[in-house]
């Protein structure tokens, strides 16, 4: 009996080495099975290279676009576009790679219906939980791309105004010009006055006696002003008199403007007034003498 029970044992060991092999050979041989394999591979190869490909194209896109607008901004500032340009490059690898592995599992028949609803509540509920993170960070991304200001530029915005010292994604550092510093969320930046992108325009108003003769005063703030264009860099050409502005009983006003640099229009009005008030001092002292 123990006999014929290990005869049968052996029997049954062989059949299904025997049924192994047929299975093992079949498998091997399976033309479809191996072609199937086959354009499989070719596919997720040629999802890999196009992959690789659009990241590539993106990438100089991406360069040559921040290169022409850093050349044609006149106060460029270069980290900043290279901020610009990694955090671009960084959002298209994520989502090209991510579409990638989507195509890749895909091919080996995974079912994707729950990792795509998987993903897109994870991301509703980041989105709600990080709602204002979201929007300082995608409006700190628009400044920089469209530079609106730049590190030194003087702006205002809502009841903040000075020099900007920082710009990053989520939040703008300014320094006002009694020391104060001012960190703004991007998210809550709606107007922005930029004072440095163009000349300014500094106005003097100069009251005058009414006494005193209006071609007289001209000749007066006329020789006053010649030459304070070179005396004072911050104004840049010579200033004009444009004549009276208002008059009263007792008085009447002479309007004087100059152009000057960006963001220097109060240190130009203070240069012009002091220019002004030292020539009417020696036309006094010329009188009285």
């Amino acid at each position: 009996m123990d006999k014929w029970l290990e005869v049968k044992s052996t029997e049954d060991a062989v059949q299904q080495a025997l049924q192994f092999k047929d299975a093992m050979w079949n498998w091997m041989t399976n033309a479809d099975m191996w072609a199937s394999v086959i354009f499989s591979g070719l596919r997720i190869i040629i999802i890999f290279i196009l992959t690789r490909i659009i990241i590539k194209v993106v990438y100089n896109t991406i360069d040559r676009s921040l290169a022409r607008k850093t050349n044609t901004r006149l106060l460029s500032n270069t980290r900043r576009f290279t901020t610009v340009g990694e955090l671009l490059k960084n959002v298209v690898t994520v989502i090209c790679n991510f579409i990638m592995i989507i195509l890749i599992l895909s091919e080996f028949h995974f079912d994707l219906a729950p990792l795509l609803a998987g993903a897109g509540v994870l991301g509703l509920a980041i989105g709600f939980g990080a709602q204002s993170l979201v929007k300082d960070v995608i409006t700190g991304f628009f400044i920089i791309l469209e530079d609106q200001f730049a590190v030194g530029d003087v702006i205002q915005t809502g009841t903040f105004k000075g020099t900007v010292e920082m710009i990053g994604l989520r939040t703008t550092r300014l320094l006002s010009t009694t020391g104060e510093v001012h960190i703004i969320p991007n998210g809550t930046i709606a107007n922005v006055t930029n004072y440095s992108l163009a000349n300014a325009l500094a106005v003097v108003d100069v009251p005058v006696k009414m006494e005193q003769s209006l071609e007289v005063t001209l000749g007066i703030l006329g020789e006053a002003l010649r030459g304070i264009e070179e005396r004072h860099e911050s104004i840049l050409a010579y200033p004009n008199v444009l004549g009276i502005q208002s008059m009263s009983t007792s008085e009447y006003v002479i309007r004087v403007a100059a152009s000057c640099l960006p963001n220097a229009r109060e240190s130009a009005e203070r240069q012009i007034q002091s220019e002004i008030k030292q020539a009417l001092e020696r036309q006094n002292q010329l009188g009285d003498a």
